[in-house]
């Protein structure tokens, strides 16, 4: 690997790390991954500091904040195992696979997740309440909220009757996906037509795919390759002319026409709640994960005029935040 990407897959705030190494030492050592590719200027981890300030943390005072960003499934691996050498007392991650890769590295460190999915349904808890291993967290639920994005598409597109869905197989989530969004479509009568995400360079042919298959709108599964993808997938549906519908909110910051789901920042800060308990003693096994609470809808006014999209006055008024 080359160095230069070494070094920024693992960046370390040091700002956040004391300067004497002997009280660092003694210090407990939360190690922060984050979401995929996600930014230095990240409003996630901002929201996870925040949570850990409200609860007496001073990161670098009296708790270390090791925060690393990766890239690559390669990089993941090799940050975790940089945190069980240095022996840390808490990880946080924050999307699914992230957790599944931890828990793989190690048994015994805890580890915080802080947009879950279903951790049941991908094996990483026995169950919500009762989570049993070393993981617990936040469970964003995506699959149970497809259902509802579906039925926003619905009242957007009245006359929709057939929705391409973009799966990502690789991604832990994609089975409960499917199931919500075939019972989804059953009801409002919605043909769906499943198109396979592997990688970034996917979503030209996939946009091409759901345009001749005659889908008259797009789904997108979540996953965190959307938001480094966000304004490549944009400009597609723009130019085949296909509204969005998504759970992550950036998605439609970029140029998608409606979000909702739940709000990964408010998931972040509350996370720290969890860091805070097992550094006091808590066993992960023992803490029931946390639903997401705060749901986001997302309008993109621009998008509609540039589709042609009428946004009923009803929707627009249930709105979150409207784009214009």
């Amino acid at each position: 690997m080359h160095l230069g990407a070494l070094a920024l897959a693992l960046v370390l705030l040091v700002s956040l790390v004391p300067d004497d190494a002997q009280s660092a030492e003694t210090l407990p050592r939360v190690g922060y991954l984050g979401f995929l590719n996600e930014p230095e200027a990240s409003p996630f981890r901002d929201a996870f500091i925040r949570g850990l300030r409200d609860l007496g943390y001073a990161p670098g005072q009296n708790i270390i904040v090791d925060v690393r960003r990766w890239m690559t499934e390669g990089q993941l691996r090799q940050v975790l195992s940089e945190f069980v050498r240095l022996k840390t007392n808490v990880i946080f991650v924050g999307p699914p696979f992230a957790a599944m890769a931890a828990k793989q590295a190690t048994k015994d460190i805890p580890i915080v997740c802080g947009s879950c999915g279903d951790p049941v349904e991908n094996g990483l808890a026995a169950s919500l309440a009762r989570p049993g291993s070393n993981v617990t967290g936040l469970a964003s639920l995506s699959a149970e909220l497809i259902g509802k994005r579906l039925e926003l598409l619905k009242e957007l597109l009245p006359g929709v009757s057939r929705a391409a869905v973009f799966l990502f197989p690789t991604n832990p989530g994609t089975r409960p996906t499917l199931r919500a969004l075939e019972a989804a479509g059953r009801t409002l009568g919605i043909e769906m037509q499943r198109v396979e995400i592997r990688g970034a360079d996917d979503f030209d042919n996939a946009f091409r795919s759901a345009a001749t298959g005659g889908a008259g709108a797009v789904v997108l599964q979540d996953d965190p390759l959307l938001r480094s993808a966000r304004t490549q997938i944009a400009e597609l549906a723009l130019k085949h002319r296909l509204p969005v519908s998504s759970g992550i909110l950036e998605v439609v910051e970029a140029g998608g026409l409606v979000a909702y789901g739940p709000n990964r920042v408010d998931m972040s800060r509350r996370a720290a709640g969890f860091v805070d308990k097992i550094l006091k003693g808590a066993k992960p096994a023992d803490l029931p994960f946390e639903q997401a609470t705060k749901l986001d809808l997302v309008l993109n006014l621009k998008t509609a005029r540039a589709l042609s999209v009428t946004i009923p006055q009803s929707l627009l008024l249930r709105a979150d935040r409207v784009i214009e």
